[in-house]
């Protein structure tokens, strides 16, 4: 019997023919995708190959130094220093925990600290832990001596910020920080470990300073390896091995070399400012002096300070704790970050804007019986001197410093006028220097009390008008009146340098801004004789307020300011007032013939009297700064073209 064919099962051709159809589509496909990724784009492949096997590591640039007015005066500069790091994928078969308590016994510091660090690190065991910052030569000797126990610790040099005059001018030169989370989220240009400029120079300039950060490019080997950048002694940058102990190699033609940072030139005379704050030590207070042609700062003196080193030098976290918490705030420069009602300084801009308005002249009197009273008002206004100054004209009134004149001056001139004249003269507004975090001050007028008013007694809609005792307390600087001593410097420069408003600045770069003079020769003149006999001597007596500043053989300017902070109570003495009661200090004054001409304003918290505290202050600025300066000294002159309600109080503006 012969066996029977193979039974074939029908369709099996048109199955057979569909998968192999499916083959060719997926060889068709396959290919077209390799002809996609060799030949398309075999350009862009390769660039991100070679990505892979080079990593660049950033060459931090150095930052600019900080000087005085030349070279020869150096107030921040960088030191070389050196950090201990950590690299836990480096440290082999030794246990972490051995090595954290050998560094802990070597260099002094917290072991099971370092240790959570380097454990809430695990998932990036290459990256570099900091071990301890700024180590001296004894701390890095002991690790080098017990080097064969700890593996994966190293050295890195680092510049180190350094403040060469410690407190002096801290709150000017400002401080170095790590930069926040929002920041870091905010800019490409930073990283965690980097430092950012904090306050003063430090933040004005930043972005010039910091400088531009270089490259250096290695080779990697292992996919998983980012190689360390290290420093040597010098601060040189060099990559170690990788994990199989193969060189990392430097790409010569992919090196860039960071760009310093722009160093900046000041305008301050380090001596004077030195001067300023030794003045005023031991008292809560500022000192603002300015060149009065141009705005060039050349002391902003504020008590207490800070030195800026706490936040550039390790181990001192008590220190910046201190200052960050002081209730006396000595981070803060009082010169134009705090504001104070600006008692009887305030009358020069009043004096000086009466007369361009007309609303007085040199023979303008008034008659000071010690007191004032509006018509319809029983309630008096007091003026300082109890017993009156009798008939004043504006001369005898700036120089004895009469309440009851300004008062009436005050009422003729007007709030709306008053505010237009505190404005040409920057009184309670930004002046704009070069400094970060000015405040603006305050000079109220009437729109200003109707909202301010309509906020606080919304259902009382007389409260919310300017009435003319408001007017009266605004005309002595009392009131809600509030400005800054760098505000008052500049109205005393405009006295000095012929009428103009100066803005100040701090960088020696900057080209001064100055206005056309708003003053008349005439205004000048009466306002100036007023502020002479306030500093000079008369024969016969009475001598004026400010006589403490006089300074034999220099044409002295003078005003003095006593700004009450609130009504007082009656005590048996002056000393028995208690400090958070006692009255402000304030002095401005000039020298006119004198070069450079400098303007200046002094204040002293709870000083008091301005006559007694802040006035003897100027004399000893005057006298130093004309006995020391040196006549090689640059100076910037010469490149300028022209361009809570007290009424009634008895505030003894003196």
């Amino acid at each position: 019997m012969t066996r029977s064919a193979k039974k074939r099962y029908p369709g099996v051709e048109r199955r057979i023919a569909f998968i192999g159809a499916l083959i060719l589509l997926a060889l068709t496909v396959l290919g077209l995708r390799l002809w996609n990724l060799q030949v398309v784009h075999w350009a862009d492949y390769a660039r991100m190959a070679e990505c892979n096997r080079l990593r660049a590591e950033r060459l931090k640039a150095p930052r600019g130094m900080i000087f005085g007015r030349d070279e020869s005066v150096v107030l921040a500069d960088n030191r070389p220093s050196c950090d201990l790091v950590m690299v836990p994928a480096e440290c082999g078969s030794t246990d972490l925990a051995e090595i954290c308590i050998r560094l802990g016994e070597l260099l002094g510091i917290d072991d099971a600290a370092l240790f959570e660090t380097i454990w809430q690190s695990r998932r990036k065991p290459y990256r570099q832990i900091l071990v301890k910052q700024d180590v001296s030569k004894n701390d890095l000797m002991r690790v080098e001596e017990f080097s064969y126990a700890l593996p994966g610790v190293f050295t890195v040099a680092r510049p180190q910020r350094r403040y060469l005059y410690g407190k002096t001018a801290g709150q000017i030169l400002g401080y170095l920080g790590s930069p926040t989370q929002d920041e870091l989220e905010q800019s490409d240009e930073y990283e965690g470990a980097d430092l950012i400029g904090r306050g003063g120079i430090e933040q004005t300039y930043e972005s010039d300073m910091r400088g531009t950060d270089g490259q250096l490019v290695v080779n990697v080997y292992v996919s998983d390896r980012r190689p360390q950048l290290r420093t040597d002694a010098s601060g040189n940058p060099y990559v170690g091995v990788d994990s199989y102990g193969r060189k990392l190699e430097e790409e010569k033609d992919f090196r860039r070399e960071p760009t310093p940072g722009q160093s900046i030139f000041t305008t301050l005379d380090i001596g004077l400012q030195q001067k300023c704050e030794s003045l005023l030590e031991g008292d809560v207070g500022a000192i603002a002096v300015l060149e009065a042609d141009t705005g060039a700062v050349l002391a902003l003196a504020s008590t207490p300070g800070y030195d800026p080193s706490i936040f550039a030098e390790y181990g001192r976290d008590r220190e910046r704790v201190d200052a960050l918490t002081d209730p006396f705030k000595p981070m803060r420069n009082r010169c134009f970050q705090e504001r104070y009602p600006p008692g009887s300084v305030f009358k020069v801009m009043l004096a000086s804007a009466a007369l361009e308005e007309g609303v007085i002249d040199e023979k303008t009197t008034f008659s000071c019986g010690g007191s004032f009273r509006l018509p319809g008002v029983s309630r008096p206004w007091n003026c300082w001197q109890r017993h009156g100054h009798g008939s004043v004209n504006v001369v005898d009134a700036l120089a004895f410093s009469c309440d009851v004149f300004f008062y009436n001056v005050g009422l003729r001139l007007g709030v709306d006028k008053i505010k237009e004249w505190s404005s040409r003269f920057s009184l309670g507004e930004m002046t704009g220097i070069d400094l970060p975090n000015e405040v603006n001050g305050l000079i109220p007028d009437s729109e200003w009390k109707k909202a301010r008013m309509a906020q606080l007694v919304p259902d009382d809609p007389s409260e919310w008008r300017w009435y003319p005792g408001n007017t009266v307390n605004l005309s002595i600087g009392q009131g809600e009146a509030a400005t800054t001593p760098l505000q008052n410097a500049i109205l005393m420069a405009a006295i000095v340098n012929g009428g103009r408003r100066v803005q100040p600045y701090i960088n020696a770069a900057v080209s001064p801004n100055v206005s056309e003079p708003f003053l008349s020769e005439r205004t000048l003149e009466i306002v100036r004789a007023g502020m002479r006999k306030c500093v000079e001597k008369e024969r016969p007596a009475p001598t004026g307020t400010g006589k403490a500043a006089r300074v034999p053989g220099m044409t002295v300017l003078g005003k003095t300011g006593t700004a009450q902070v609130i009504k007082l109570k009656k005590y048996p003495s002056e000393e028995d007032i208690p400090y958070k009661e006692r009255d402000h200090a304030w002095f401005v004054a000039g020298v006119l013939d004198q070069e450079p001409k400098i303007a200046m304003c002094i204040l002293v918290e709870h000083g008091l009297h301005g006559s007694s505290t802040a006035a003897p202050y100027a004399k000893e600025i005057i006298e130093f700064f004309y006995r020391n300066r040196s006549s090689d000294l640059p100076s910037t002159k010469g490149t300028t073209e022209p361009g809570s309600s007290n009424e009634g109080a008895d505030n003894g503006n003196r």
